[in-house]
């Protein structure tokens, strides 16, 4: 078993010298291996796992410095340290230019090897802690992880997949917890500016003489207070990307000067007297309409044109309300991961979740899935766990009435949560499409769905049997009009 303490493994021709070393590291906690060759070191690098290559310089079949130019050419996280008894500042300086941790001259002092050798290991575990960080962050972000089967999610992730590899200015349009900022790292991280951090900044929720300094920064002295130097987001983000979120609550003041940074790509420090040559991508997200704020005098244009080179809006969750269920799985899922347990949703749950007008939007729904899951004692999440405004808030008239006979159709059905939004990605095909033919093939969906074959050939079944899919004998595949559905049947007249 591997030592919790790290794993190096020592490369040294002196059979003594080996085992003393090892003997040391070994009582603290690390797992080591050993070889005295170049070569063999080198074979079991590339067939293990180190934190750290500890070698001599001097070795029978090849120099320490060509062990370490082999692991560096593996790009694996590893620190390796020279050691040596021909001590000298230009083999010192060639390992260092190598990138060599450390050198160490011969004979070694215990309390300095340790040191060295747990400064190295710390450092290294930390570089694979960021890097496993930076997976998951482009995994999340990824754009098949943008929840919703609805026709105009789908619109938007084609949209930010043309727009991710560009160096473009985004402008995003929606109300209150739409996902603005979800969209705007999603183009980040499917970027070339993927491997720089991602910065953001929420424009309304700061005082002007506040949010110029955040965003500019300023030099020591140049105001009371200001006792060193502060490097602002736009030289943050440099070669990355800076959200502006709620642009449309700028003073004309901060206008003009976010106006400068982005024509000039360049900003100078409050204060200071240099500018600064920046290359930032600006992603920009408002909840008002600008071209009515540019009608009143309260934006401007000149900076309105820099922003809305491409400009998409998120529609509010009540447009895309067949959205709920999937974004209900989605977080009852996370809910699920968190505690540890199995929890469900009623059908009478979804019904009320799928009436309300969602004012907050999926942010709203988040929270409310979440205290319901808080407050539901049992494995089932109940209507009575909904708060009193889903409740009551159940939206009426002759156009929600004739869309709740649908949901209600499709939640009586008790269609699993693949096979609905297998039922919603046909249904918002175009059979005129020239690409519907390729876009019903079963391996297109089964990849598009992330879904197993067996799950879609039983949908698929399991639609027909309902009246919510049909595959003509003449002319390939097609559907049936989600619009026309069957009379609604009750819930026990319908198989599971």
């Amino acid at each position: 078993m591997k030592g919790n303490a790290g794993s190096v493994l020592i490369v040294e021709d002196d059979r003594n010298q080996r085992e003393i070393v090892k003997t040391i590291l070994v009582k603290e906690g690390y797992y080591v291996e050993d070889a005295e060759t170049g070569g063999k070191a080198v074979e079991l690098f590339k067939s293990g796992s180190f934190d750290l290559v500890l070698t001599d310089l001097k070795l029978p079949d090849m120099d320490g410095t060509e062990v370490l130019r082999e692991v560096k050419a593996q790009n694996e996280p590893c620190h390796v340290i020279i050691v040596t008894a021909f001590g000298s500042i230009p083999s010192a300086v060639e390992a260092t230019r190598l990138g060599a941790f450390h050198y160490l001259e011969k004979p070694l002092e215990k309390d300095q090897l340790l040191l060295v050798v747990q400064n190295a290991v710390n450092q290294v575990r930390l570089l694979r802690d960021n890097i496993m960080l930076k997976d998951q962050l482009l995994d999340k972000f990824q754009l098949e992880n943008i929840v919703g089967d609805h026709g105009s999610m789908q619109e938007l992730s084609r949209i930010v997949r043309k727009v991710a590899p560009t160096t473009s200015t985004a402008l995003i349009y929606g109300e209150s917890g739409t996902g603005k900022e979800l969209f705007a790292k999603s183009i980040h991280y499917n970027s070339p500016r993927k491997g720089h951090p991602f910065f953001a900044i929420n424009c309304a929720a700061i005082p002007e003489t506040l949010l110029e300094s955040e965003l500019f920064g300023y030099e020591k002295g140049a105001f009371t207070g200001a006792l060193t130097r502060h490097i602002g987001l736009f030289e943050q983000a440099n070669r990355s990307t800076l959200f502006l979120d709620e642009i449309g609550d700028l003073t004309q003041a901060m206008q003009a000067k976010v106006l400068r940074a982005i024509q000039e790509k360049e900003i100078r420090r409050v204060g200071g007297k240099e500018t600064f040559k920046l290359d930032v991508r600006i992603i920009a997200a408002t909840n008002k309409k600008l071209e009515e704020e540019m009608a009143q005098g309260r934006f401007r244009q000149d900076l309105y044109y820099r922003l809305n080179v491409i400009a998409f809006t998120i529609p509010p969750l009540r447009e895309r309300i067949t959205d709920v269920p999937v974004l209900v799985e989605h977080f009852l899922r996370k809910l699920n991961d968190v505690h540890g347990k199995k929890k469900s949703v009623s059908t009478e749950a979804l019904r009320l979740l799928m009436g309300y007008s969602w004012p907050g939007n999926v942010r709203q729904l988040e929270s409310v899935l979440e205290r319901a899951y808080i407050m539901g004692e049992g494995s089932v999440i109940e209507g009575e766990h909904m708060p009193e405004e889903i409740k009551h808030d159940q939206g009426e008239g002759l156009a929600h009435q004739a869309f709740r006979h649908q949901v209600d159709y499709l939640i009586d059905s008790r269609l699993t949560a693949a096979e609905y939004r297998l039922y919603l990605y046909l249904s918002s095909l175009d059979p005129g499409d020239a690409r519907y033919p390729e876009l019903v093939e079963p391996k297109k969906v089964i990849e598009r769905l992330n879904i197993n074959k067996d799950t879609f050939y039983t949908g698929i079944a399991r639609l027909r049997e309902l009246g919510l899919y049909d595959i003509k004998p003449r002319g390939g595949q097609g559907r049936g009009d989600p619009a026309m559905l069957p009379p609604r049947k009750h819930a026990s007249e319908i198989s599971d």
